[in-house]
């Protein structure tokens, strides 16, 4: 088994939560984040879209830049970006194997994502990038991306309840974990939070962002909105993308970044695996990553404005509001199609088809997602409901072509 592999089968072990592991782990590797300018970015969702706008913007500045996510949809290498590519396997094996030897004889042996972590910022800093966009993994006080030592500036995306048996039952606690990345730095927030939220990081001296945005037009294309005295597109759907775009322009503002820079790195900015249309053999396919209620909105907005058959692909993990995501999907789709997703955290899918059920729809249930894709038919079909059947669900459709 090759170290990646070895890796990634650790991620069945599950996560810890603490600092001093990854602290210890960068130590040993010479402290490659004191080496980066680090962006870090936490939130229930819309983590991941602030890292790629912060990284499209970036590069169009001209900057080095490595970009940290996670989970992975299409490839490993796509969670360690280098100026926007993903890292070749070579350069990713290189790394882990550098931060192996750097974790014999650790007393206490760091998780997958411990590892993970520090093996992207000894890539970033390894391979001479100055900025690193880092997304938070789960919460953020406790995670270990919030082990590096300084940071630039810390943005917060958007807070709802999630993960409530490890992060708290209440928006107060969620706010707790995703604010604990704030330290000595400045801070953004777009300005769409819910009124507790809002209020308890006001109460943390943050910057809001988008207090004046306004939607000017929406298209199959995206989307242009008004926000800070400027008109801006991004190729993403729904108002929540342009809320996620105000904070990024928010960052770039405080970094000295130029509006012409955030222009041009909005308007380049593309997406693996949300709201990710491909057309093929006369079907046009829907791929979103959205997995909870609060994620959906981008999906519904772009499913709405399409006329014609449509058919849900569906699947999700085990700790996830199916009950939710059904009432809310449901009324978009003539047909539903459920597989279990591939992993040790997938739901069980007659649960799922019960959910669906129980909105009233005619649910079929297959083995795996292929399967599922197979039976889907013609007119428009959306996958979604985790990131982790998009991969099936695309290598299908390439495989078809």
């Amino acid at each position: 088994m090759d170290i990646i592999q070895s890796v990634k089968k650790e991620q069945e072990k599950g996560s810890k939560f603490g600092l001093e592991r990854t602290k210890e782990l960068l130590s040993r590797l010479g402290n490659p984040d004191k080496k980066l300018k680090i962006i870090h970015v936490a939130g229930t969702n819309g983590k991941g879209s602030v890292c790629a706008y912060l990284t499209g913007i970036l590069r169009a500045r001209g900057a080095a830049v490595g970009t940290f996510t996670s989970p992975e949809v299409y490839s490993f290498e796509e969670q360690f970006c280098i100026n926007g590519r993903p890292a070749s396997r070579d350069l990713t094996e290189d790394y882990f194997n550098i931060v192996s030897l750097a974790s014999h004889g650790m007393a206490d042996k760091p998780s997958s994502f411990e590892v993970q972590t520090c093996a992207a910022l000894a890539m970033f800093a390894g391979e001479g990038l100055e900025y690193c966009v880092l997304e938070c993994g789960l919460g953020g006080l406790e995670d270990a991306t919030n082990a590096v030592s300084q940071k630039e500036i810390a943005v917060i995306t958007s807070i709802s309840l999630e993960h409530t048996a490890v992060l708290g039952s209440t928006i107060a606690d969620i706010c707790r974990h995703k604010g604990g990345i704030i330290r000595n730095c400045p801070a953004v927030v777009p300005a769409n939070l819910c009124a507790e939220a809002a209020q308890y990081f006001a109460g943390l001296g943050v910057v809001v962002a988008g207090g004046d945005l306004k939607i000017l037009r929406r298209s199959a294309r995206g989307q242009t909105f008004w926000c800070g005295g400027k008109k801006y597109f991004i190729r993403m759907h729904g108002d929540e993308q342009a809320y996620n775009a105000a904070a990024a322009i928010k960052c770039a503002e405080i970094l000295g970044i130029p509006r012409s820079a955030a222009k041009k790195g909005l308007r380049r900015t593309r997406f693996a695996g949300r709201v990710e249309v491909i057309k093929s053999r006369g079907v046009r396919y829907i791929l979103d990553g959205s997995h909870n209620p609060q994620s959906f909105g981008p999906l519904v907005s772009a499913v709405k404005a399409v006329r014609g058959q449509k058919t849900l692909v569906f699947s999700c993990l085990s700790d996830k509001d199916v009950s939710a995501a059904a009432g809310i999907l449901s009324p978009l789709f003539g047909r539903v199609l459920i597989a279990p997703a591939p992993g040790y955290r997938a739901m069980d899918a007659d649960k799922i088809c019960a959910a669906f059920c129980k909105c009233g729809k005619d649910v079929q249930k297959f083995e795996d997602i292929p399967s599922a894709m197979s039976a889907a038919g013609g007119g428009t079909v959306v996958v979604c409901g985790t990131f982790t059947i998009l991969k099936e669900a695309r290598n299908w459709i390439e495989q078809r072509r």
